[in-house]
């Protein structure tokens, strides 16, 4: 087993570091318009069951891997079966093919982080655009209008992007311990502190009672297999499992840290913090009679409508935009440590020099995603080979997402399930978690059965809508 050459300085520490690797701009901004955009209650009961059997799951196999791997998900995965698995004392065998489905994960996850830190420095200019300037207007064309000129800026959006990887670069290049633990110590409390801010204005000024009803009232009317697959994919997809981020982050725990705790907990701040997004959302949206169902657009377009409509609504828009950039940003953080992990031991350079390489080559992937809202938004790269809806028109920003969220993700979730739950030595989860004898067995049901066979279904009707 390799020993992390740097470690969490203790439980706090890593509990917060993995709340914020959990809870992204999918928790905040993407959570709202999902639920909006799938009748309410019955997405929200669908996503709670998802998180049970499926996420909580795998995060406890990662994690479980992680600390007795003890380092990079590939490197993990190989020694978690060299080192009592099915090929122990065999380099050559079973555990060498496993790991290559730790590096799709690190592959999958720089792909990621190329266009979500240019969505992250969206979330930056638009804090600071709307503490400096006000909001656009309080018509449904003057927003839109501002949203489509920031959009039409390269050279904003560039610049935006660049701080927001310079941001997250610095913060890993600093290491587990004064870099990720410390800035998690911040990002997280003022994160708190703003979503519970937001959520009792938003609460007082507009219809909270109607909020109750959309969320946790289902209407089985809307209780659908789609319905059901996009919340199980939401869920999966924005909690990170399936792409060896917690494997990373665990590699660094110590064994008297309580995994089952952390992943327990972890899971139950970022659906608390989902849950306030969607306090903070929807009363303003039902109090001004606008569309729950307005998708993406509800935070950058339908939001800043209504705030303008409000008393302080300028301050509650811009402290909206800077809880959503301090979640990208935290996210992003772990996202970057995927791929830094591996080149140090890879290549056995220094933290500093890892970070430096992987965030320049992030950043300049991410001018891709750039000039497709722009430049290149007229260019459909595949066009003349396609004729699938949304295929054929989709920009390089969208086959990026649409490979990444549809293809690679489920791949890789599918991978780390199979390995967690026919692989992965039994008696080495169950010491790694401290389980009963009745947990183990219902652990090692949901991996081996339950876990697998939802994440195809949702990569297979993800691929397929």
């Amino acid at each position: 087993m390799n020993t992390p050459r740097d470690t969490w300085s203790g439980r706090l520490g890593f509990l917060l570091a993995t709340i914020g690797s959990a809870v992204g701009i999918g928790s905040i901004w993407k959570f709202p318009y999902e639920v909006g955009s799938n009748g309410g209650g019955a997405f929200v009961l669908c996503y709670v069951v998802g998180l049970a059997l499926i996420v909580v799951p795998l995060m406890f196999a990662e994690f479980a891997i992680g600390r007795r791997g003890g380092g990079d998900p590939a490197a993990s995965m190989r020694a978690v079966l060299q080192n009592g698995g099915p090929s122990a004392g065999n380099p050559g065998g079973p555990s060498s093919h496993w790991g290559a489905v730790g590096i799709s994960g690190v592959i999958t996850g720089f792909l990621i982080l190329s266009f979500y830190a240019v969505i992250g420095g969206w979330m930056l200019g638009y804090a600071i655009d709307t503490a400096a300037n006000g909001l656009a207007g309080a018509t449904a064309q003057s927003v839109k209008a501002h949203y489509e000129a920031f959009l039409a800026s390269p050279a904003q959006m560039t610049l935006y992007h660049a701080i927001f990887m310079a941001a997250t670069a610095v913060i890993v290049a600093r290491g587990v311990a004064n870099g990720i633990e410390a800035a998690s110590k911040v990002l997280m409390p003022i994160l708190f502190v703003l979503m519970l801010a937001l959520a009792a204005y938003s609460i007082v000024e507009g219809d909270f009672a109607a909020t109750l009803r959309y969320l946790f009232v289902p209407d089985l009317a809307h209780l659908t297999a789609r319905t059901a697959l996009d919340a199980i994919g939401l869920g999966f997809f924005s909690i990170g499992v399936g792409l060896g981020l917690m494997i990373t982050y665990a590699a660094h725990a110590g064994i008297e840290v309580n995994l089952r705790q952390i992943a327990i907990w972890s899971v139950l701040a970022d659906t608390v913090i989902s849950f306030l997004a969607g306090f903070a959302v929807f009363p303003v949206v039902f109090a001004h009679g606008l569309d729950p169902a307005a998708g993406p657009g509800l935070v950058f377009v339908t939001l800043p409508l209504a705030f303008a409509q409000m008393p302080f609504g300028t301050v509650a828009a811009s402290g909206f935009f800077l809880l959503l950039f301090i979640a990208a940003l935290a996210s992003a953080i772990s996202m970057l440590e995927l791929v830094v992990a591996m080149l140090t031991r890879r290549f056995d350079w220094s933290q500093s020099k890892a970070t430096t390489i992987a965030a320049s080559l992030c950043f300049v992937a991410g001018i891709a995603t750039v000039l497709s809202f722009n430049l290149w938004s007229g260019w459909h790269p595949l066009a003349g080979l396609s004729d699938r809806p949304g295929i054929h028109s989709a920009t390089l920003f969208d086959l990026l997402d649409y490979l990444t969220s549809n293809v690679l993700l489920p791949a890789g979730g599918f991978g780390l399930a199979v390995f967690a739950g026919w692989v992965v030595p039994r008696k080495l989860l169950d010491e790694e978690l401290g389980l009963s004898r009745t947990g183990a067995r219902a652990l090692h049901f949901l991996l081996r059965y339950v876990a697998p066979v939802g994440i195809a279904a949702v990569g297979i009707g993800s691929m397929f809508s």
